[in-house]
This record gives C-alpha cells, structure tokens and sequence, in this order.
C-alpha cells in the first residue's frame, strides 16, 4: 500500500525544468516565480534592517558571479563541477543565497558548513568536498583560517561575508581578507559571463549542494542535492500550500522568520527558496535570541515563524516577557527538526490560540519536505500527509509492505525530491537509496504508522527510529563519531553513546565508558579529561550533557552490535519519539 498527497492529484512537474539551473530558475520570472518587481525584498537583516530588492539581488548574483570567475579562475562552461566546491562558513546572513547562486552560475557547487563546528568538523567537510574556497564571517575567520590550513586551502580563496555590527560587536572589520561586498563591486567591471551550456536532464543529474548531514555512523557525510531536487520541492510545497495562499488573496505577501541556520536544509529550501520563489520576505537573523527574535516580530510584523521546538517551549515559559511584545501578526508557526509533543503544542496554542501551528517531516535526503500539514486538517502530533508528487511506503521488519492505517514499518519515500546519494561513499548511498517496482525510493529509517484524521485524510506520524541519531536542539548527532572520538582516549577501552531526553534540547548524548587500567585508577581525573578531550574537538551540540556514567562492560549481541536498548533501560535514561525531521 502507497500513501500519497489528498492534494492537487494531478501535480506534475514541467519536463524543462530537469535542464534548468537552479540560479536561473530562482532569478527569472519564467518558470513560475513571483515577478521580481512585485516581490518583497527576499532577505532583510533583523538587527540592521539591511535589505535588496528582488532585483538587486539579481544583479549582486551576477556580479559576484562574475568576480569569482575572475578571482578563481573558472570557466562556467569548463571543467567538472567538482572542481568548483565553495563553502559557506557563516552564520545566517542576508548574502548567503547570493553566494549560492552566484557559485551555480558558475556550474559550482555550494557546500553550507554549520556554524557550530570545530576545527577538525570544518576542516573534513574541506576535503571531502574538495572545496576550493571558503566564505566565513568575521566571529568564525580564525577556525576557517586554520580548517583552511589543514585542508590545503590558499589564504586567497578565504572571504569574508559581513555581518551586522550590532551582531559582531568589537571585531575589528579589518581583517586583511577580501569581502563578499568588495568581490560585488569588483564584478561590475569584469565581462559578462557565457551562458551555461547545459545537457538534457543535466539538472536533475548534476549536484548544486553539497549538505553535510550526520548519518547513523561515523563523520558527517556530504548528502548530494542536484538542481532538480530544490526546484521540484519548491514546487511541490507551493501546491501543497496553494489553498492557503489562495485564501490570503492574489496580493498577499508572507514575511517569514529566517531564524534556523541557513547550512540545515530546513532553512535552505523551505526558507530561503520557497520563500523568494512566492515572493515573500525572510526576517534574518544571524543566530537564536529570545529578545531579538520577539522584538523582530514585532517591528517586521512577521506573519509565519520557522522554528523548532526547544524555542517553541521559550515561547511558553517566558510568556511574561513575551506579553511586553505585540505578536499579533503572527499568523502561522511552523515546527520541524525535532520532536514536538502534543503537550507542547496545545501549551503554545493555548497562548496564543489564534496561531495556526503546522508541523512537517522531511530530510536532507529529500530536500526536504515529504509530508506537510495542511492549514485546513491540522492534527497536533502529526507530521502531515504527503506533498504533492510524492509516494510514502511503509515495510515491516522482513520487508513486506504493510497494509493497513496503524500499523507501524519503516518509512521508504519515492519523490522528484529524493536526492543522488553520499559524496565519496557509495555502500552508504546503495544501503539508504533502492530500487523497487521500477522507483527509486529512500529508507528513512524512521518508523511510521499513517491513520485517518477526522476529515479523512491519511496522516503520518513518526513513532520510533532504526537509526539511532540524536536529537539535540534539531541539530543531528551520529553517536558512532563520538565513540570512535572517545576510543581514542588513552583513559577509555571501550564506549557506547545513546541520547538522554531533556526537556528543553530534546535529547543530549550520554556515555557509557569502560575504563582502562590506568583510568580506573583515577575516575574522577578520568571523567574531566575525557569531558575536555570531546568537548576540543567537537561542536557543542555533541557535548556529553547526558552525562558520563563508567561500566563494567559495553552489551554487545554475538556479532559485537551495541545492545542500546539495554543502556536505555538502565535508571531514568530513555529516548524520545521522533514527530519531525526537518
């Protein structure tokens, strides 16, 4: 049994544009994008109200286009675009889509890299991408100096992306680096560039992002996302979304909050894409604080907000401070990332009952929405139904396909969105990417049940997890990466790592350690240092917050396989149910 979109059932994608570039599918009014001149300005900075126009924003593309051609020496009609990888090491910004397309322009691909990484974090993602440059921002220049160093990379091909002032604080701007801005002013008197020169089906074949996401096992692998992937996405979540639109009116506008990091797919597709495709305007603001985000919505009159449940529960714990702010415009909040308890969601609404709160699910592997709620059958809990032009599967343990509404089985998704598979690693691509019954179709790996809401149509709700990724804040955390990281501790023979719910992060990740000989004599040295030793080489969201807990033996069954559960069992530890992945 399938489950698809209750939707707009006749939704198809027009067959050109598997041939066109991403950059000008975004940047012309041709393929169904709002008319620039009619478009609100795409990105406006919350802190400085810095913004362009639809049509500024064009012309900036262009013109940083042309300066990186020049700078790098590249030909957009030459070479593979695996020689041209440019990496965006920033935090949110209103350029930051300029750059991506502008690297399109020049059949490049763009690699975002999160903002919270470590040296050693970044300094992998240089070379698995084989990155050629880097963008950074002035708070994080000297990581991306020394990852730069590690990775190869010439001190010339390091630029510097500005931030507001009010953001940046005492940095000195003079950091001796060329500048996003000073590369826009330098291309508007370099030569136009050719057009790209592009095969049949090139797009959906060709890579324009290459999105880190954490696996089950091991470092972080490059998900790579084509042309095609991002364009049918956004289409598909306008026609899931068109009733709604239609009901605002031909003239409505949305002014949407772009608070979640622009290296997470969420953001990138269905913030900055979807977003300037209808022609609506994103509030950016370059990382989360309460104050700034409610006094953002307030002076911008923000109508949707994007964001994931741990500032869901901000937004009702600090309902006094909230009260000194008028929300009234907020129309819709849309929740993904991280589990969202129902408790939790009529807690916010209780609040603020006028505020339509939709859930979505979705992956890098799918770039990104594959169901979607929709604002006429909200049901707290669920993750949606399926968008438009897509296919949910469910298959038991054995892989029979299941059959029938409640009844639980891997999730397996066909859709125009389902990306190419990992960078450099093709047993991980053939493991999650299959063919069956003539689809090409991906495991999730998540456990679903699909039941009838009261209008009758089918919803997905996310039950469980075969793999097992820890939630911290939305962010994804592979505890195989931490244990190989703390198996390299002279003090640690042997380790597990499984989330531990938290109230407001959702999950952080707890140790189980079997100490050495010479760390047991010393427990207490032992746990600081092993605490120091993780925390120098790993973002903060991998923290162990869970807590580092010393044990006689790991369990393992017979073929060596962590016996999790049983780590689970022990005390109060225990995981949470996964509503949303996006």
């Amino acid at each position: 049994m399938t489950f698809t979109s209750p939707v707009a059932r006749e939704f198809t994608i027009p067959e050109e544009l598997t041939s066109v570039p991403l950059c000008t599918f975004m940047l012309n009014e041709c393929y169904g994008r709002q008319p620039l001149c009619n478009s609100l300005p795409p990105f406006v900075c919350g802190l400085s109200s810095r913004s362009f126009s639809a049509l500024e924003q064009k012309q900036r593309t262009d013109r940083l286009a042309r300066a990186l051609a020049a700078r790098l020496r590249w030909d957009p009609n030459e070479g593979s675009e695996y020689e041209k990888v440019v990496v965006s090491y920033t935090y949110n910004t209103i350029d930051v889509m300029t750059l991506h397309w502008a690297v399109h322009m020049l059949n490049g691909v763009s690699s975002p890299a999160n903002a919270s990484y470590a040296i050693p974090e970044l300094a992998h993602q240089l070379n698995d991408s084989g990155a050629t440059a880097i963008f950074t921002c002035l708070p994080l220049l000297q990581n991306a100096r020394e990852a730069a160093a590690m990775a190869g990379i010439d001190a010339a091909n390091i630029f510097v992306i500005d931030l507001p002032v009010r953001f940046t604080g005492d940095i000195s701007s003079d950091s001796g680096f060329s500048t996003l801005e000073e590369l826009v002013h330098d291309g508007e008197l370099r030569s136009t560039l050719p057009s790209l020169r592009w095969d049949v089906d090139q797009g959906q074949r060709q890579t324009a992002f290459l999105c880190y996401s954490s696996g089950t096992s091991g470092l972080p692998k490059g998900v790579r996302v084509s042309h095609y992937n991002v364009i049918a996405n956004v289409l598909q979540l306008a026609a899931a979304e068109a009733t709604g639109r239609e009901a605002l009116g031909p003239q409505h506008r949305d002014v949407g909050l772009g608070l979640m990091p622009q290296s997470h797919i969420y953001a990138l597709v269905i913030i900055c894409h979807a977003g300037a495709y209808r022609g609506d305007s994103v509030i950016v603001l370059p990382k989360y604080s309460f104050q700034s985000m409610v006094a953002s919505i307030e002076q911008f009159r923000i109508n949707t907000i994007y964001l994931v449940p741990p500032i869901i529960s901000d937004l009702t714990q600090q309902n006094a401070e909230v009260r000194e702010y008028d929300l009234k415009s907020v129309r819709k909040v849309v929740t993904g990332a991280a589990p969202l308890g129902k408790g939790l969601a009529d807690d916010l609404i209780k609040i603020h009952p006028s505020w339509r709160l939709c859930q979505g699910y979705g992956l890098t592997e799918t770039a990104t929405v594959v169901t979607w709620t929709l604002e006429d059958d909200i049901c707290h809990g669920s993750a949606g139904v399926p968008i438009p032009g897509t296919t949910c599967r469910l298959v038991d343990d054995g892989g029979k396909v299941v059959t029938g509404n409640n009844e639980p089985g891997e999730l397996l998704v066909s859709s125009p969105s389902v990306t190419l598979g990992y960078h450099n690693n093709r047993k991980a691509t053939n493991e999650s990417f299959v063919f069956r019954d003539g689809r090409r179709w991906l495991r999730t790996g998540d456990i679903a049940v699909f039941s009838t809401s009261s209008s009758g149509r089918q919803h997905m709700w996310i039950v469980d997890r075969l793999k097992e990724l820890i939630k911290v804040k939305g962010l994804q955390v592979a505890p195989a990466e931490l244990e190989a990281l703390l198996l390299a501790h002279p003090d640690v023979n042997d380790a597990a790592v499984i989330g531990t719910p938290d109230d407001r992060a959702g999950e952080y990740p707890k140790a189980f350690i079997v100490l050495s000989s010479s760390g047991r004599k010393k427990k207490n040295e032992a746990r600081k240092h092993i605490r120091a030793f993780v925390e120098d080489r790993v973002a903060r969201h991998k923290w162990l917050r869970g807590g580092i807990e010393f044990i006689e033996a790991i369990p393992r069954n017979p073929s060596g396989k962590i016996l999790r559960r049983e780590l689970r069992s022990r005390g109060t530890v225990g995981r949470c149910a996964v509503q949303t992945k996006l």
